[in-house]
């Protein structure tokens, strides 16, 4: 029931930029008075922590690069694939189109070379189906009686 703040995501912590003009640069020792050597140490850790954060930036920019050409290889290699299989299936479809018209082709040829010889042999069907007849008047007349 009640309302949690999320809160938002916290910006990455980023040093100081250095300073445009350093006054009063002494080192850790030569010089320098006791107090001197503190300021000097903040200094030298803030540098190179923000040395650090550079180097830390600079890693990081180099890996997201590799990332992104890693995925970019994935990517072209997985398209190939996809293409290559596309490929693949189109010509399995055209192979099965192809092949179902050769077969309706062949069966308009049979029914075409069929209904030529029943033109051709209409013809020669009249004196065949004339020796049938004669055939069958023969069959048709038994030679001798069964069961009488």
């Amino acid at each position: 029931e009640k309302t949690v703040p999320i809160p938002e995501k916290l910006n990455e912590w980023a040093p100081r930029p250095p300073p445009e003009f350093v006054r009063d640069v002494m080192g850790s020792s030569a010089g320098a008075g006791s107090g001197e050597f503190h300021v000097y140490r903040h200094l030298r850790r803030r540098e190179y922590q923000r040395q650090d954060f550079m180097d830390a930036m600079a890693e990081k920019q180099r890996l997201d690069e590799e990332f992104q050409k890693k995925l970019e290889r994935n990517k072209m290699i997985a398209e190939e694939q996809t293409a290559k299989r596309r490929r693949k299936r189109q010509k399995l479809k055209e192979k099965k189109l192809q092949a179902k018209k050769n077969k309706l082709e062949q069966k308009k040829q049979e029914k075409e070379s069929d209904q030529s010889q029943e033109r051709g042999s209409s013809e020669g069907d009249e004196e065949d189906s004339k020796e049938e007849e004669e055939k069958e008047d023969d069959a048709e007349e038994p030679s001798f009686v069964m069961g009488r």
